[in-house]
């Protein structure tokens, strides 16, 4: 079972949200994490970590030509 579809839309969908998140929020509200816009930062974490995972998943060989390979 190949788990990183579903991983890497799950993340990437959440990433887009705490990005989204980040950017209209009130900047008032990072005052106590130093300034620091953790949506933004942790969103564009989860953005890229996403997508890496969708590219691998869609660059992956379908099972049925690696056990044609195998078989061969």
């Amino acid at each position: 079972m190949d788990l990183r579809l579903p991983l890497g839309t799950f993340f990437s969908v959440v990433g887009l949200y705490l990005t989204v998140i980040g950017l209209v929020a009130n900047k008032a509200i990072y005052a106590k994490s130093l300034g620091i816009n953790v949506n933004l930062d942790w969103g564009l974490v989860l953005l890229v970590f996403g997508g890496l995972m969708l590219a691998f998943a869609l660059l992956a060989k379908p099972e049925a030509e690696v056990e044609a390979e195998e078989a061969a």
